[in-house]
């Protein structure tokens, strides 16, 4: 049995990091779900930045759609929702299967709202509406201006991908945002099953603190980070408080590992994706590793409901000079900055390839 299918078969969904339209086109996607078992997808600036300056995939419709008058932003939204309806449509099979639980797409509001409640809610309700698609999450950071956000989001009945958490605190505070909201749907009289899914990011924990560890620590704090996580959200769902959600229709907020592409050249291409095997939670992966992981992957067993010996180790690590606290506040701050930055990126580059693309159609001036 492959290892992707052990992972699946443990009750741990493998969600692709990636989407491009050849991936589509060429039928690759669909391989990846009959072959390795992929039942999720997740995008976000950055990747669909690299989708479009890869190639001339989308050429055709950025030209006709700038023609059309769209531009910026608007432009971005149409091209990056035509991409995920496709995807939504090939996990529609798992979705239903599942009854709703996986098989989702994921698209986010702008970057630049991560400090603007008010606008968070306006765009995650629009892209809720101009989706048209019921297992399209809206990514909406949870930065504290996101969590708010991310609550009144639930209560409108809008699915929500929390992302940019890195700590157990952050994973904590968008859970209670979540539970916040189904109480208030239950409140007005509403239908407590709205999906959501809480994003931890791995492996940047470690490229942040492996310079200051010694080399028994090296790649070791954000696999702790996880396991600390994990243990919180085991002890959520076994709460009073979420068996009373759970028995009036409320599905978990799932819990997923984001960023687990290994980013040290010295350490295993599949680190993140064996030690995080855990029920009940979602690995979503970069394509090289979950090419890596079909290939060579091995499980290194199912992570502890109690954590094992997380405390021990992230003791070591402060005790090493790490502020786990402070560094969990950077990497959010910066995972914010680093989205806004390929959100500039993103649409000078459909500036640019539009204005490309209409000097080709015109051809050449005439003498």
């Amino acid at each position: 049995m492959k290892a992707t299918r052990q992972l699946h078969e443990l009750g741990q969904s493998l969600w692709l990091d990636n989407i491009t339209r050849t991936l589509l086109d060429d039928g690759t996607l669909a391989r990846y779900i009959a072959e390795l078992s992929v039942t999720g997808l997740t995008s976000n600036p950055s990747i669909f930045d690299a989708a479009i300056g890869s190639g001339d995939a989308y050429d055709a419709a950025i030209h006709a759609k700038s023609l059309a008058g769209l531009a910026g932003e608007e432009l971005f939204t149409e091209l990056a929702l035509e991409d995920l309806r496709r995807a939504a449509e090939l996990f529609q099979p798992v979705f239903q299967a599942t009854g709703h639980v996986d098989g989702w797409v994921s698209m986010e509001v702008s970057p630049l709202l991560a400090a603007d409640t008010a606008g968070t809610i306006a765009a995650a309700k629009l892209i809720h509406e101009q989706g048209r698609c019921e297992n399209l999450f809206v990514k909406i950071p949870g930065t504290p201006e996101g969590v708010p956000a991310i609550e009144e989001a639930i209560f409108q009945g809008i699915p929500v991908n929390v992302t940019l958490l890195f700590s157990c605190a952050h994973y904590q505070a968008v859970a209670e945002a979540y539970m916040r909201g189904i109480e208030r749907r239950l409140e007005a009289g509403l239908d407590a099953k709205v999906a959501s899914v809480a994003s931890l990011f791995i492996s940047r924990w470690d490229v942040a603190a492996n310079p200051q560890l010694p080399d028994d620590l090296r790649n070791a704090l954000g696999i702790a980070v996880g396991r600390q996580t994990y243990r919180a959200y085991r002890e959520l769902l076994a709460s009073p408080r979420w068996q009373k959600l759970a028995a009036a229709g409320a599905q978990p907020q799932r819990l997923l590992w984001a960023s687990t592409g290994s980013k040290d050249p010295n350490a295993s291409d599949t680190l993140y994706i064996g030690t995080l095997a855990a029920p009940d939670t979602i690995n979503t992966m970069p394509e090289k590793t979950l090419l890596a992981f079909a290939d060579h992957g091995e499980l290194d067993g199912v992570m502890a409901v109690d954590g094992g010996d997380v405390d021990a180790v992230l003791a070591r690590v402060a005790a090493a000079g790490v502020d786990i606290d402070a560094l969990a506040a950077k990497l959010q701050q910066d995972g914010a900055d680093a989205f806004v930055k390929s959100w500039h990126q993103l649409l000078q580059r459909l500036i640019d390839k539009a204005g490309t693309l209409a000097d080709k159609s015109t051809g050449p001036a005439l003498p």
